[in-house]
């Protein structure tokens, strides 16, 4: 009974540890990245409770034949590892253009750190499944590169 109570106990107080720290309510920033071209994007997050958030990404791809946008919406769960440091992952999808007009349905997976300045740099992975002709290959790996400003 006492090995009982004490593991609640833990495990209580490892889920309060675990989603103590805060996430900023929004941030704004640029995501640089390659998936089948180098691309820029403005990416937006916004705090949606406890530790969830969504994040709104449009920009510019240098796909192989031609250039494109892409505009992307992720709901992203977030944990943290130490000081400052946290992961997260999410899941969604969006639309895009190269020449024709794609859908797309993401993953992703990251790493981030925040700065004592309101400053947010992050490195994520997002495997996309893309729906339609528009590209030749209907799997992207696209990593990126995120620096945020956090209001």
């Amino acid at each position: 009974m006492k090995k009982l109570f004490l593991l609640s106990a833990l495990l209580i107080g490892f889920t309060t540890i675990a989603s103590a720290q805060d996430i900023a309510d929004n941030a704004i920033g640029l995501r640089i990245g390659d998936s089948d071209g180098f691309g820029t994007e403005i990416t937006y997050q916004r705090a949606l409770g406890g530790n969830n958030r969504l994040e709104v990404d449009l920009g510019w791809r240098n796909y192989y034949k031609e250039d494109g946008f892409k505009l992307a919406g992720i709901y992203q769960w977030v944990w943290p590892l130490e000081d400052r440091i946290n992961w997260y992952a999410g899941a969604g999808g969006g639309l895009g253009s190269a020449g024709e007009t794609f859908l797309f349905a993401a993953g992703d997976i990251g790493i981030e750190y925040d700065f004592d300045i309101p400053l947010l740099i992050s490195l994520d992975f997002r495997p996309e499944i893309n729906f339609g002709d528009a590209l030749n290959d209907n799997l992207g790996f696209d990593i990126a590169l995120s620096l945020r400003y956090q209001f």
